[in-house]
């Protein structure tokens, strides 16, 4: 599978508290649930915040728009957690929240960008439906080495058409697409759908003739391959030409 996205990797039983959630209860929560973290929902279950152990415990915002549960260091209860505060005084608002439909990639960045381990998968209201963590977008970069290479060859006959053959000549190590025969040209279309693939950490053509030198190829334009979990190989023939 391609391109996936956040629906299809989230988390859909949500730990969550309400911003009149003592804080000592809320930590006891988290703690006996053993998660870092939990989105903070108002009446119509629509995200105002993210309020993690630390932040119980240490009753101060520690990160605008979102906590993470790699804080240095968090109980595992309500021991210290702050006294006679509720949660909207402790919690990080507004929270950092991403939609279904929105590729894993797109996650991942934000992730990065604000230093978070989950974020919570909100509606077009605003209101929970799930919640997707760290570990569960590098599952998708993880991915198999055939599960990699059957997308490839769907790909390949994608891009290809008539021209592909019934087996196109590929193979997949540790994420890098090796091409053989028509499929090695510097064809920039496939390049571009290949870098697409979850998983893919890099793209070889090998010698496909005369005049023709393989490479690791990377896509120039931005946006299309991830910055965050995939590594990428060094490119040996720069970016590929429209095809």
């Amino acid at each position: 599978m391609t391109e996936r996205t956040v629906g299809e990797v989230m988390t859909r039983e949500v730990v969550t508290l309400a911003p009149g959630t003592p804080a000592g209860q809320a930590a006891r929560l988290l703690g006996a649930r053993r998660v870092g973290a939990a989105p903070v929902l108002d009446e119509e279950d629509r995200v105002v915040g993210v309020v993690s152990r630390g932040d119980l415990a240490s009753g101060r915002r520690d990160r605008p728009g979102g906590t993470g549960s790699g804080t240095a260091r968090e109980p595992s209860g309500a021991e210290g957690a702050a006294e006679g505060l509720t949660v909207r005084q402790v919690m990080a608002a507004p929270a950092v929240t991403v939609h279904p439909e929105q590729r894993v990639a797109v996650a991942a960045r934000a992730m990065e960008r604000r230093g978070v381990d989950r974020l919570p998968v909100v509606d077009e209201a605003d209101r929970i439906i799930g919640i997707v963590t760290r570990r569960d977008l590098l599952r998708v970069f993880l991915r198999s080495d055939a599960e990699i290479l059957a997308d490839v060859r769907r790909t390949l006959r994608g891009v290809l058409g008539a021209t592909a053959p019934a087996r196109p000549d590929a193979t997949v190590r540790e994420g890098l697409v090796v091409l053989g025969g028509p499929a090695a040209r510097d064809h920039g279309r496939l390049l571009r759908a290949l870098w697409r693939i979850d998983g893919v950490t890099g793209v070889l053509g090998e010698a496909g003739g005369a005049g023709e030198a393989g490479g690791a190829h990377r896509p120039g334009g931005a946006g299309e391959h991830p910055a965050g979990p995939r590594r990428t190989a060094a490119a040996a023939g720069g970016p590929p030409a429209e095809g």
